[in-house]
């Protein structure tokens, strides 16, 4: 049980981060992370309301690092 709250704190913040840095947007990264923790939520893995709140958080600092990042390559652009 425990494991799955340190994988729903580090894994979503990481897949943003992750998707911004393929698709180059980092609007487009949250969309996508967001439709894989729904698609996650529909088939009954993430079980309980801290779950998600916990995804939530993850999902918000990972765009927080993601936006980061992209300001930092069109300052070097």
């Amino acid at each position: 049980m425990v494991m799955k709250y340190i994988v729903a704190l580090l894994l979503p913040g990481a897949m943003v981060v992750f998707f911004t840095r393929v698709a180059y947007n980092h609007y487009l990264g949250l969309i996508l992370t967001v439709a894989l923790i729904a698609a996650s939520v529909y088939k009954g893995y993430t079980d309980t309301t801290l779950l998600i709140v916990v995804d939530a958080l993850s999902l918000t600092a990972g765009f927080y690092f993601a936006n980061r990042m992209v300001q930092r390559n069109r300052k070097k652009a």
